[in-house]
């Protein structure tokens, strides 16, 4: 683990979700008490729901951390035979096979797959509905994840067919494109569907939207991520080297 970078990823770890949550509630919070709000949560819930996190939540995230640095395999157990000296990668490629347009189409398709949902969701969450099709909620997640995982690899696979071995956090980036989809939606859903406005309606709409956006960010990057690291060791598996 090179030394101290094992206790940097738990730390990491640790506040990478948990961090921009504290930040936007903080700004939330305040903006609710400014405007003396009722949904502004006293002190004696915060302070709750603080002790939790520091009992509870980080020293178990720390105690996986020390039980995964003292049970994991000193190295990485590649599926074939490797080398010392990476290759170099092709910086002339085709504008259809760069990061950016790659990008693009791995968080479009998987949302184009849940956009009616979403706007189910939000109209539920924003709009004051009932939402009662929970199971077919529960397909569309797992639509999302699945088509998620597919589009990931697939561009994983063009990728590693240009001779680009960098796949590692771009798997992640394209996995989770899907969270700065719903994010861009959430502007157009506020100004086009909404009817709120004000800085109080705004601060909430906006911070609560960034956090769960954050989340499926998190969460499909995580899944793509998994599914290509699967992939590749099937493939690579797969070689046979003299």
């Amino acid at each position: 683990m090179n030394g101290k970078q094992w206790v940097q990823c738990v730390l990491l770890t640790a506040t990478l979700f948990p961090g921009p949550c504290v930040a936007v509630f903080m700004w939330v919070n305040s903006v609710a008490l400014a405007h003396g709000s009722t949904s502004a949560l006293p002190f004696t819930a915060i302070l709750t729901v603080t002790a939790l996190y520091m009992l509870l939540c980080f020293p178990l995230t720390v105690f996986g951390g020390i039980l995964a640095k003292n049970y994991a395999s000193a190295e990485f157990n590649a599926p074939t035979r490797t080398t010392k000296v990476s290759r170099e990668i092709p910086t002339e490629v085709p504008w259809y096979r760069g990061r950016t347009f790659q990008v693009l189409i791995a968080g479009f398709l998987p949302f184009s797959a849940i956009y009616i949902e979403v706007h189910y969701i939000f109209a539920s969450m924003w709009g004051h509905q009932i939402y009662t099709l929970f199971g077919i909620l529960l397909l569309a997640f797992v639509l999302l994840v699945i088509v998620t995982s597919f589009i990931t690899v697939a561009l994983l696979y063009f990728q590693l067919a240009r001779e680009d071995h960098n796949w590692w956090w771009a798997t992640y980036i394209n996995g989770g494109m899907t969270g700065l989809f719903i994010y861009v939606y959430s502007f157009y859903y506020y100004f086009q569907r909404s009817g709120m406005s004000g800085l109080l309606q705004s601060s909430f709409y906006f911070g609560y939207m960034a956090i769960v956006s954050f989340a499926f960010f998190l969460m499909l990057g995580s899944a793509g991520f998994q599914f290509s690291l699967t992939f590749v060791k099937y493939i690579y598996g797969r070689i046979k080297c003299d």
